[in-house]
């Protein structure tokens, strides 16, 4: 057999191949010359496929339906070496389990052995296959050398999937833990190849959602390849679920018990949390030799009480071969046990996270994943820094003389801290005696409103200049309250105050003034006045850092709001490692805190704004668990998670259960804050999208003129979520023909945006491609061309290469090509545009809309 094709050559001809396959017979020869016109033998390579495709599925009903069956059922009468699969010639068979079976085969055509995998007792329906094969497209991209890569895949005309894979060179992972002694080195070096190749996975928004040893293959150097991703998905559609009778009786489980989550036996919906779970469980086998839970022979049910029940079991107390330090097996047993909590919320949220203290161990360093008592931070540095240590150590008794000195100056610090403490506690009373009095004689009236109390205190606290750091701290109290309610302008006067006084008190570089300036800095980037709340929020960082203990909570909250100011101006890169240092440092605090569900919140958002719709999904789902043990419910944290997951089912396409989520946070956020909190506000505008696309015009109408009009009450005429209400007005009007109308709402957009990001922002692309749209609808097409092509430029200057907002960008300048006559470069815009969202997972209704535009181009063609 001749040497396999240059991979890159190959993915280029299955590429060409499967994207010919959706199109009609008599067009393909035509679009292979226009897609790959420099290769005529590449265009020869993929006809020749085209060809064999055709003669040889023709025979499903025959002649591969029948190889199928006897593959599935494994008559042991009957050798199926040397029958035809479609193109593929089978050579042997690899082994079988409750999934299906597994031939190697050959494709003699390409010179290249693969492995042919047939899922038994799951079928596909007609309306699932489609999406299926889109998905398998999205897999077959999935490059990483710790995966094995799809090579192709379909369905027979029964729904039965099959998939032909990558031929590894490999035993399966406990095969190799089995065959001799293993270091921890080689164990762990093991390990971290898997968790990479899941990560890289998770990063393009695959789950596994079945990984087990039998699922990874070791070659003889010690390297991990993974194989079978994403092909667990398609055993829990059309009625397949974890306690159905089907799966009961065939035991086509999509996940093997013994390595699957507690959410996944409850048949609750799975993500990045799951393969986390997975993970430790792998972990924990890589360690002990054998799984943790013993689950054979047990029901669903039981299998999850088990579960459950208690804390995992730790490495430590099982591992007989491995000898080592306590304290390395007390860092070993913290990772399995945070990968493998019952609880998804309590998980590393994500596989990088497991990796990262995975390094941390391996470096002798503090996980994040524990808190940190003194013994234990101390121990790390010890280990780490012996012979420093040692010379320090003889220095000890020249040091005894200062300790009289030292010893006035922990005095000093304490009485300072005493005050500081009897401040915070005045803080407090003052503000709790605004609401219930001091007195029952002298309570507020019933009736009272909040903002009339609020306004009563401000005045007492004008009458405290005689201890102006109480004046200051109250001041700061009164503007954060102001500040969440909406009242903007009060907030302003009274954070200003607030920063005034404790720079003349404190001077610039003292903690306080930090929080002072960050709390300015965060009611700046309400108002919208994104430059001033950059220097702010960056002045009081600064000061946090070089003024607080490392693991301060407060230096956790000045990064945090920083990158919430750079989320705001859409530097998204650079406030992502600011969030997750924030993360970071809220989880040695305790893995509860609402500071950690606020930096959470955020760091969901950014990995949502860069297209990593899998980790801000996963994300979402630790914030809103986490708000809701701390809060409940009904509390508008919650409800601000349910937004962000919203915002991820409406990224996605599924602009009904957007739409669900939107308003199951609305319930929450109404009595709360009210109709006119800009909170809320913003919501109406979401609910409102998902009723645009929809095309539920009237319901969507109705509500954006209310979210537009109580934005502007609130928040003034140029603002964010002005400009928001109104973009979504804008495409009803667009929809419903009013190309004027749209016109000029797409222009006060553009208008309102560029008055807020004079230094630029994605948010402008998007306005520039909806006012294209208008243009283009008007018969301006050429002028629709030029300003899609300024909105690809906003983008690849602001988001990451191959966002969704780029593909659908291509898609439109394709139709604009296409309104010219200008059919070549239409067509390589919208193969382009299209590429880029079925990569992403995101937009099918774009995906669509492509599709068509190319239906028409080639008809034109033709």
């Amino acid at each position: 057999m001749r040497q396999p094709p240059d991979p890159e050559r190959w993915e280029r001809v299955q590429a060409l191949f499967h994207e010919a396959r959706t199109r009609p017979e008599e067009e393909r020869r035509a679009w292979l010359e226009d897609a790959a016109p420099e290769d005529p033998t590449l265009r020869a390579d993929v006809l020749q496929l085209l060809g064999d495709d055709a003669r040889e599925w023709g025979l499903l009903d025959d002649g591969v339906a029948s190889v199928a069956r006897q593959i599935l059922t494994r008559r042991p009468d009957r050798d199926v070496r040397g029958e035809r699969f479609g193109p593929y010639r089978i050579v042997s068979f690899l082994g079988e389990g409750g999934m299906g079976v597994v031939y190697r085969v050959a494709r003699d055509d390409l010179g290249i052995e693969a492995a042919l995998k047939l899922l038994q007792d799951a079928t596909l329906s007609p309306s699932r296959r489609a999406r299926f094969l889109s998905e398998q497209r999205t897999l077959a991209r999935l490059r990483h050398p710790g995966i094995a890569q799809l090579l192709d895949a379909g369905t027979l005309q029964d729904g039965t999937p099959w998939f032909v894979m990558e031929l590894v060179d490999g035993r399966p992972l406990d095969a190799w833990l089995r065959e001799g002694e293993r270091t921890l080195d080689a164990r762990l070096a093991l390990f971290r190849g898997i968790g990479e190749a899941v990560r890289h996975a998770h990063a393009h928004a695959v789950i596994h959602r079945d990984l087990k040893p039998s699922n990874i293959l070791v070659d003889e150097g010690g390297t991990p390849k993974l194989i079978d991703f994403g092909i667990a998905k398609h055993l829990v559609s059309d009625g397949f679920t974890v306690g159905s009778e089907s799966l009961t009786r065939t035991g086509m489980a999509p996940f093997t018990p013994g390595h699957a989550a507690p959410e996944q036996l409850r048949g609750e919906e799975v993500g990045i949390h799951t393969d986390v779970y997975a993970l430790g469980v792998l972990l924990f086998q890589i360690l002990v030799g054998s799984p943790p839970f013993d689950l054979a022979g047990r029901s669903v049910a039981e299998a999850e009480q088990i579960l459950v029940r208690g804390s995992p079991p730790r490495p430590s107390e099982r591992a007989a071969s491995l000898r080592l330090s306590r304290g390395r097996w007390a860092d070993l047993d913290v990772l399995c046990g945070v990968a493998m909590h019952p609880d998804p919320g309590r998980r590393y949220p994500s596989a990088e996270a497991l990796l990262r203290d995975l390094d941390h161990l391996l470096a002798g360093q503090p996980l994040e994943a524990r808190p940190d008592s003194v013994s234990y931070r101390a121990g790390k540095f010890a280990r780490r820094n012996r012979l420093p240590l040692g010379v320090a150590a003889a220095g000890l008794v020249l040091l005894a003389g200062l300790s009289a000195g030292y010893t006035r100056s922990l005095v000093s610090a304490r009485d300072a801290a005493l005050s500081e403490a009897a401040r915070a506690e005045r803080i407090q009373q003052f503000t709790l005696n605004l609401f219930r009095g001091t007195d029952p004689d002298f309570a507020p009236a019933e009736g009272l409103r909040v903002l009339d109390l609020l306004e009563m205190g401000v005045q007492e606290a004008r009458a405290l200049e005689a201890d102006p750091g109480l004046q200051a701290g109250i001041y700061l109290a009164l503007g954060e309250i102001h500040r969440q309610i909406g009242a903007l302008e009060r907030a302003s006067e009274l954070l200003a105050a607030a920063l005034e006084i404790r720079e003349r008190l404190r001077g610039e570089s003292h903690p306080e003034v930090a929080e002072a300036r960050i709390a300015l800095g965060m009611l700046r980037e309400a108002q919208a006045d994104l430059d001033d709340a950059e220097r702010l929020t960056a002045g009081g960082l600064q000061v946090a850092r070089a003024s607080l203990p490392a693991r301060h909570p407060a230096l956790g909250r000045a990064l945090a709001a920083h990158g919430h100011v750079l989320e705001a101006r859409g530097r998204y890169d650079e406030a992502l490692p600011l969030v997750e240092e924030a993360v970071r440092l809220h989880r040695i605090g305790g893995s509860g805190s609402p500071e950690l569900a606020s930096a959470l919140g955020q760091l969901s958002n950014l990995h949502f704004y860069l297209g990593n719709y899998a980790v801000a999904d996963s994300v979402s789902r630790e914030t809103l668990d986490l708000h809701r043990r701390l809060y409940g419910d009904a509390h508008p944290a919650a409800a601000g998670d349910l937004i962000n997951l919203g915002a991820i089912r409406f990224e996605l396409g599924d602009a009904v259960a957007a739409e669900g989520l939107f308003r199951e946070a609305l319930v929450v956020q109404e009595p709360w804050y009210g109709r006119n909190h800009p909170t809320t506000v913003a919501n109406l505008t979401m609910v409102g999208r998902a009723l645009v696309r929809q095309e539920r015009l009237d319901e969507a109408r109705e509500i954006l003129r209310d979210a537009e009009v109580r934005a502007r009450a609130t928040l003034g005429n140029h603002h964010p979520r002005v400009a928001s209400a109104l973009n979504e007005l804008g495409l009803v009007a667009q929809l419903g023909g009013e190309w004027d109308e749209a016109s000029r709402i797409f222009l006060e957009v553009v208008e309102i945006y560029e008055s807020i990001y004079p230094e630029g922002h994605y948010y402008l692309g998007v306005a520039r491609s909806n006012l294209a749209g208008t243009l283009q609808a008007g018969g301006d097409a050429a002028g629709a061309e030029a300003m899609f092509r300024e909105a690809l430029e906003i983008y690849r200057a602001f988001l990451p290469p191959g966002h969704q907002l780029e593909g659908i960008a291509w898609i439109r300048l394709g139709g604009a090509l296409l309104a010219q006559g200008r059919t070549p470069e239409a067509e390589e815009a919208l193969v382009r545009g299209r590429q880029v969202l079925e990569t992403q997972g995101a937009s099918p209704a774009w995906v669509e809309r492509a599709d068509e535009l190319l239906a028409r181009a080639r008809s034109t063609e033709g």
